[in-house]
């Protein structure tokens, strides 16, 4: 008989469509999960309305209970509290950086905000002497920036509160 800790493990295969070395529990959109009589019951709290990526992890995550055999499963959708890159675990900031991608920092202080965007460190060479070279970057919940020290460009993963 599985349990919540085994769907838990088989969740960490499935992968974010848009940053694929990130899990959904690295993410941090599942909240709970739990039989509910004769039902799998996965929270899932969605990163932003709108995100062209929730319909296809919806469809992974079933997929994959599919493919271990777990066939009584449904997502619950959970927006309250709404998701905030705080939920982003230490494991999946670390793979965002080996990846290439600066992992979101504290901007909730506005006046740590500079003309160029918030502060944050090239994933190539640590940097702080970066600068925003626009608002948005390859998807809608990154933007894009450039290092002036090895001046290669990066994705940085905005911060959501």
């Amino acid at each position: 008989m599985v349990d919540s800790s085994q769907i838990r493990n088989y969740l960490n295969e499935v992968s974010d469509p848009e940053i694929p070395v990130l899990s959904v529990l690295d993410l941090g959109v599942i909240q709970q999960i739990y039989l509910d009589s004769d039902q799998w019951v996965i929270e899932l709290t969605p990163t932003y309305s709108g995100c062209p990526a929730m319909q296809q992890i919806e469809s992974d995550i079933l997929l994959k209970l599919n493919e271990k055999g777990i066939n009584n499963a449904r997502i619950k959708h959970i927006l309250s509290p709404a998701w905030t890159t705080d939920w982003i675990s230490k494991e999946g900031r670390k793979k965002l950086l080996l990846y290439g991608i600066a992992p979101p920092v504290d901007e909730v202080d506005k006046k740590t905000l500079f003309a160029d965007g918030p502060r944050v460190s090239c994933p190539k060479c640590t940097s702080e002497n970066t600068r925003m070279v626009s608002l948005f970057g390859s998807t809608a919940c990154k933007a894009h920036y450039q290092c002036r020290e090895c001046l290669e460009p990066f994705d940085y993963f905005k911060c959501l509160k």
